[in-house]
């Protein structure tokens, strides 16, 4: 068989990924999916082993697959799955899981009544039910508390729509008909990408397509242990933690031990804090996904993602810790968790590899979810979105400025003018900002203020800003970076400061002042040339008084 064949296959594989991504972007009703690109799609094997990925969170590498999985698990015997099936899961303990809001499209694709391969997505859906809009709450103790659960349901049988789930969906959430759309949205997007996949069988035929789907996930895998053999031998080991859990309890201590050999990386979170009361809980399944981001940036990044490359990467932890949580803990805030968990490897290992990994960042998404009833048009609104702010310095470069969080991936902030038209806030200010920190031979990027003055009659705010008492941290010699909270502005100008807050009420006239944190900085400051600190200075990166004290000019 030629090789080229194989490589075609794979590559067309690759672009229906992107067609899928494309589809869903352009057919989905809420903002978070289409300007933030809050989610991703993938095809797998018939087993649910991953051959693409179009991805726009970096968070569901695992995700994909894994659900596929976990459908497999749940439908076979007599209950198997037949030709129009579409399942949807959003169960956070099981295959993919994160938290409710993310919920995943599976498609079964047949050929001549065989099954071949999974069609797959999973977006955020801006509201899913529960105690509190955006179905987001920190202070949260149950799973039930946040939102509708789908544990491996089939929206379609056989092709038919199952009425009773839309029913069920459209009389639980706030905002029925842009839920129901980015349902249909992912249905239609893993139906585009199964058509591209009978389209490659029927001109391939099957055998073909086989075969260049194992030896996609071979390659995948060798190119993995050869990567691997660049990162030093050993075992290496460090402790974080989770600084509240809504309750004003903590800290709760996360451990991690990384043992590198030539053909295999471990993940060992034994030993981490047992699971919280309140919903800065990650389930096993997301602490995967996490371990995958780390993983696939310091071994393959720059190669498409499939289940190959992760065959030598091992995650252990016992089940019930902050980061393997079970039900029915609540986990509706898990994304901080999986951030914090992510940036302890990164920690452990940057310097080891410091080309390949530079200081600490913002490591929190930073979420705010506003809610209210919009001034013209009388209609309820939900604003979610991740926030930008500073990424470390690295051995080579400045830190990044005004970049989401490495949970966020290729994802986006929502452009000032579609939040002023769709919710009930004006946009006051949107800088970087320079409250300190990152100071280095190669400074950490700039944090950023968003200010929300609220324009409706009343609203409320939810938000998760982990890291209001921890900085970001440098790297040989580069100082720490700063902090991240928001703030509440009082319009009589009393100001109230927040790490984590649910459905806080806001008065027409009230600012939320979201602060994101700025980069940890990387090496000796006094080696930084002269005239980038006075660069730094006319563009207002850094103040006077910081470039005497740090810089000494």
């Amino acid at each position: 068989m030629e090789k080229f064949t194989l490589e075609i296959i794979q590559d067309t594989l690759v672009a229906a990924g992107d067609e899928m991504f494309q589809t869903l972007q352009r057919t989905s009703m809420s903002p978070i999916i289409y300007e933030s690109l809050d989610y991703a799609v993938g095809i797998t094997d018939a087993k649910g082993e991953l051959l693409a990925q179009g991805n726009g969170v970096t968070a569901f590498l695992a995700a994909l697959d894994s659900v596929v999985r976990a459908t497999l698990e749940k439908f076979n015997g007599k209950n198997a799955l037949e030709e129009g099936d579409v399942v949807i899961a959003n169960t956070p303990y099981a295959g993919g899981g994160t938290h409710l809001s993310d919920v995943s499209v599976i498609y079964p694709i047949f050929y001549k009544k065989e099954l071949i391969a999974f069609t797959v997505n999973k977006a955020h859906w801006t509201e899913l039910g529960g105690t509190f809009p955006g179905s987001v709450s920190t202070v949260a103790t149950e799973i039930y508390q946040e939102g509708l659960h789908f544990p491996f349901v089939k929206v379609k049988s056989k092709g038919k729509i199952n009425e009773a789930i839309v029913d069920l969906i459209k009389a639980n959430v706030r905002l029925p008909d842009s839920t129901l759309g980015d349902l249909f949205a992912g249905i239609a997007a893993a139906g585009v990408g199964a058509k591209r996949v009978i389209a490659i069988i029927e001109k391939y035929g099957l055998e073909t397509f086989k075969k260049a789907k194992e030896d996609f996930l071979d390659y995948g895998e060798r190119m993995c242990i050869e990567a691997l053999k660049e990162i030093p031998n050993g075992v290496y080991e460090g402790t974080t933690e989770i600084e509240d859990n809504g309750f004003g309890e903590g800290p709760f201590p996360i451990k991690a031990k990384i043992t590198i050999t030539d053909t295999e990386f471990i993940a060992d979170f034994n030993g981490s804090h047992p699971q919280v009361k309140g919903a800065t809980n990650l389930a096993f399944s997301g602490l995967v996904t996490g371990c995958r981001s780390l993983f696939k940036a310091i071994t393959t990044p720059r190669m498409d993602a499939n289940g190959g490359a992760f065959r030598p990467m091992k995650v252990l932890c016992e089940a019930g810790t902050i980061v393997s949580a079970e039900a029915p803990s609540a986990v509706s805030v898990y994304y901080e968790v999986l951030i914090t968990a992510i940036d302890l490897i990164w920690k452990i290992l940057a310097p080891l590899i410091p080309d390949k990994l530079p200081a600490g960042h913002l490591r929190s998404v930073c979420a705010t979810f506003i809610s209210g009833m919009h001034p013209d048009t009388d209609q309820f609104y939900i604003q979610a979105e991740p926030l930008a702010g500073g990424w470390g310095a690295s051995a080579t470069h400045d830190g990044n400025r005004g970049q989401l969080s490495c949970g966020s991936g290729e994802s986006y902030n929502i452009p000032i003018e579609i939040r002023e038209m769709r919710y009930g806030i004006q946009v006051e200010q949107y800088a970087f900002h320079n409250e300190g920190g990152g100071y280095g031979e190669f400074q950490g990027g700039n944090g950023q203020y968003v200010d929300y003055k609220i324009v409706s009659d009343g609203a409320r705010v939810t938000a998760a800003f982990l890291g209001e008492k921890t900085k970001t941290w440098g790297m040989k010699g580069g100082h720490d970076g700063s902090y991240n909270y928001f703030m509440i502005i009082r319009k009589d100008g009393t100001r109230e400061r927040h790490s984590l807050g649910t459905n806080i009420f806001l008065e027409k006239g009230d600012v939320v002042r979201c602060v994101t944190a700025t980069g940890g900085g990387y090496g000796n400051p006094n080696k930084r040339p002269k005239e980038q600190v006075l660069l730094d200075l006319k563009n207002g990166y850094i103040t006077k008084k910081e470039a005497k004290e740090f810089y000494h000019i």
